[in-house]
């Protein structure tokens, strides 16, 4: 069965006015357009076109109303829940320093807050559901930007030796100020250490000492020792955060994270624990439905510093870049080792293409039309838009002018 789907964007103040319209082949809003969610989250369900015909409104009234038609036999015995949440993402400004629980934080964190009484849609609430949040992204625009995991202690290191040359040759060297951060660096758990002096101490105000260090970082990201140095896309990066949220610790933190550049079709998968931060672009994320968030900085709302810390992963590591498998001809697929979801892009310009289903699928079309057939059922999906497939439909033919996004469940093992 196909079920056409639609939503309207998500207006948060970072994001693009141009891009998802652009993608969807519709005229600008006029407002940002940050996120357009294709899924069954509480959060934004996906509406259902024709809901006199699919008997529901939106997604999540048609999954809980058929739960044995709609998704694999292993979802429905375990709670009736699409796994999966698929979007379109556009930024145009930077989004909040973040991080994503484990199962067993997300579990632990969800009953605790429950049994306190605390409201869903609370300020302060961490836990807005009993989920992981693991993540991919992969880049629809030329550019997408990025931070992504902290980044190897040898660079770190360069960092801090780029931050001393450019402080020495200034008008009036502050060296007090990196000695601060160098300091702690130099402990048993130095990205640990910086990081919790840095949310900790910078969130009092302009008169702590992690203050005179976001100061003077600032201050030295414009030096020409600074942008001509191997580090230069993080000092730029450091510059741009500065501007939209001047004082914010995250401007420091922002030099101990990967700075990524992807290029359009490469991806970045997000494990829990990995703290990052979009900086522009346009991408397709997906994710496992949930919405469980814990920011560390660049944003006004809600940061419970404690429970960062307990959530975030320092263990230093290479950019999390998840490379592309050409699966059959004209279709790539993005796989984390993850059983919430997989990620397709069919391009089917030359004689077609088709890939196998084992459990619910979202088909969104980029670029121009493409022509879906099933194994019981076809549709023709119009650039911008999307439809939910039932796992019944086995096999999928994708033709057309377009590009064809399959957001699905793995295949399990025989």
């Amino acid at each position: 069965m196909f079920v056409a789907i639609r939503n309207a964007p998500r207006d948060y103040a970072w994001g693009s006015h141009t891009a998802i319209a652009e993608f969807r082949g519709v005229p600008a809003s006029g407002a940002p357009e940050a996120e357009l969610w294709l899924g069954a989250h509480a959060g934004s369900p996906a509406q259902v076109v024709e809901p006199e015909r699919a008997g529901a409104a939106d997604l999540a009234e048609l999954i809980a109303a058929n739960p044995a038609l709609v998704l694999s036999a292993g979802q429905a015995r375990e709670g009736a829940r699409l796994p999966f949440l698929l979007k379109v993402l556009a930024a145009a400004r930077p989004l909040s320093l973040q991080a994503h629980p484990t199962p067993e934080q997300a579990r632990a964190g969800f009953a605790r807050e429950e049994a306190e009484g605390v409201p869903i849609d609370a300020f302060d609430r961490n836990y807005k559901d009993p989920y992981a949040k693991p993540e991919l992204i992969v880049a629809v625009s030329e550019r997408f930007e990025a931070l992504s995991g902290f980044r190897p202690l040898d660079e770190v290191r360069g960092v801090l030796a780029t931050l001393r040359a450019a402080d020495a040759a200034s008008d009036e060297p502050q060296p007090g100020a990196i000695d601060l951060l160098a300091a702690r660096l130099e402990g048993p758990d130095p990205l640990r250490e910086s990081v919790a002096w840095l949310l900790q101490d910078g969130r009092g105000g302009d008169t702590g000492e992690a203050a005179w260090l976001v100061e003077r970082v600032t201050a030295l990201a414009g030096s020409e020792l600074a942008l001509t140095s191997p580090y230069a896309a993080s000092f730029r990066t450091v510059a741009e955060l500065a501007a939209e949220y001047p004082g914010d610790p995250g401007i420091v933190i922002s030099l101990l994270l990967n700075r990524v550049t992807l290029r359009r079709g490469e991806a970045l998968f997000l494990d829990a624990g990995n703290v990052h931060a979009y900086l522009s672009g346009l991408g397709i994320e997906l994710m496992a439905a949930s919405d469980n968030v814990l920011r560390g900085g660049l944003t006004p709302k809600h940061i419970d510093i404690p429970e960062l810390l307990e959530v975030l992963d320092f263990t230093p590591i290479a950019p999390p870049r998840l490379p592309a498998v050409q699966v059959s001809p004209g279709v790539v697929e993005y796989r984390p080792s993850v059983p919430d979801f997989t990620l397709f892009r069919v391009e089917t310009a030359t004689d077609g293409a088709s890939l196998a289903i084992s459990g619910p699928a979202i088909l969104l079309a980029e670029a121009g039309p493409v022509e879906v057939t099933g194994r019981s059922g076809s549709t023709r999906i119009e650039r911008g838009d999307a439809v939910f497939v039932t796992p019944d439909e086995q096999r999928l033919a994708i033709r057309g002018e377009g590009v064809a996004w399959v957001a699905t469940t793995p295949a399990q093992p025989a």
